[in-house]
């Protein structure tokens, strides 16, 4: 699938153009044919040493833009809170 090929291994920026680490994997919804998150691999982190603590699931309406590198409406850690505490 294109989209996998253009959108894996892209970097991640926060708000501030930090970045915070790559995209893993993408999760679909099917039936309406969008994009529902990005699994990003944070920074820091090696693939081959990787547990769940090394992976955030980003919701895509908190992706600002998409282009050679993928920016974030707001700071990785900002997001995540928002996730835990909803």
């Amino acid at each position: 699938m294109r989209l996998l090929d253009d959108v894996i291994g892209k970097e991640i920026l926060d708000s501030s153009a930090n970045i915070v680490g790559k995209v893993k994997d993408i999760e679909i919804d099917n039936s309406l044919n969008r994009i529902e998150s990005l699994i990003i691999i944070k920074k820091g982190f090696s693939k081959k040493i990787m547990s769940s603590n090394d992976e955030e699931k980003i919701p895509f309406e908190n992706i600002d833009h998409v282009g050679d590198k993928i920016i974030l409406k707001q700071d990785l850690k900002d997001i995540v809170d928002e996730i835990i505490n909803s």
